[in-house]
Parts: C-alpha cells; structure tokens; sequence
C-alpha cells in the first residue's frame, strides 16, 4: 500500500515483478488510471495511526533494548496497551 505519490510506473513494474498487488491510488493528473482496492486503500490509514502511536513508546522508538526477544516482547506489551481501550468493558 502506498500513498499517491508512490504512483510511478517504475514501482508499480516492481511490485508486479515481485507478485504482489499494489494498492496506489493513481494521481489526478495520469491519462490512464490504474484500478486498485478503495477499503484496503482506506484501511492503510488504521495501520498508520497504529505505528504512529507504537513509535511514541520512547523504548520501541529508540530501540534501548540490546536482545532481539526483549525489545521485540516490549512491542508486544506497548501494542497490548494500545489495543486494550478498543475491547468493551466487562461489567
């Protein structure tokens, strides 16, 4: 998934080349506009704001952690607090 600006033909003949589907929306101004997928196009935004919030853990930012396991375990608890007010209370 890319934003517009990602939407040249050099990156879209890779993306082919490597099997993959590329979901671009073209530029306003292409002659030919290529399709892609609107919800998947519109779920990029979801999957941003999580790394964005992800990265505002000064830990996962900075990578303090010398061992792959703890900072990787780290980003499992920071993604667990992220995800936590999404899931309804239990009365």
């Amino acid at each position: 998934m890319g934003d517009r600006a990602y939407d040249a033909a050099k990156i879209l003949v890779y993306i082919a080349c490597n099997r993959a589907l590329a979901v671009i929306p073209p530029r306003k101004n292409k002659t030919y506009k290529q399709k892609y997928n609107k919800l998947t196009y519109k779920n990029r935004n979801q999957i941003e704001r999580f790394f964005q919030r992800l990265k505002n853990f000064r830990r996962v930012a900075t990578r303090y952690d010398k061992l792959p396991s703890s900072f990787l375990s780290f980003v499992y608890l920071a993604a667990t607090i992220i995800a936590l007010p999404k899931f309804p209370k239990i009365v």
